[in-house]
């Protein structure tokens, strides 16, 4: 496994691995075109403004990309792994990367149908600090922090 910090040269990739992940977790509840509209060109300049606002994406190769994550001083982001490649550990080990990265509490969001998010950030140390963003009627945000080591 390797760890790089995405740039211009390879924000296209990274773009790939943020449309696939994004469109799988999110297919179930958000409208068809939606979804369409996160291709990974579209997901690419996403990250490009991402990263111009402060924002530090790495990717995790193995050998190809199968993962992302962001980090903004203790704010982890964009914490996604290709759907084929998923449950073989590498979200894990791009939540580890993050954390080394983090500056303060480490705190991220996650959608409150994300059951596998939940397990994984609960089983590194995180719990809910019960700031939610109400989305919609069945949709929430739940804000998680970091509290204390492992």
């Amino acid at each position: 496994m390797d760890f790089a910090e995405v740039s211009e040269a390879d924000v296209s990739e990274a773009g790939y691995v943020h449309a696939e992940s994004w469109k799988e977790s999110h297919r179930g509840f958000c409208g068809a075109e939606f979804v369409a509209r996160h291709t990974p060109a579209a997901q690419a300049e996403y990250l490009r403004r991402e990263m111009a606002a402060g924002k530090r994406v790495y990717m995790l190769r193995d050998p190809h990309p199968v993962g992302i994550v962001s980090v903004w001083g203790g704010l982890i982001e964009n914490l996604y792994v290709l759907p084929k490649e998923q449950n073989r550990g590498y979200g894990t080990a791009l939540l580890q990367y993050a954390l080394a990265r983090c500056r303060g509490t480490p705190t991220l969001w996650i959608l409150n149908t994300n059951q596998g998010a939940y397990r994984l950030y609960t089983r590194n140390g995180f719990r809910e600090t019960g700031n939610r963003k109400q989305l919609n009627e069945r949709l929430s945000e739940i804000e998680l922090a970091r509290c204390g080591e492992k």
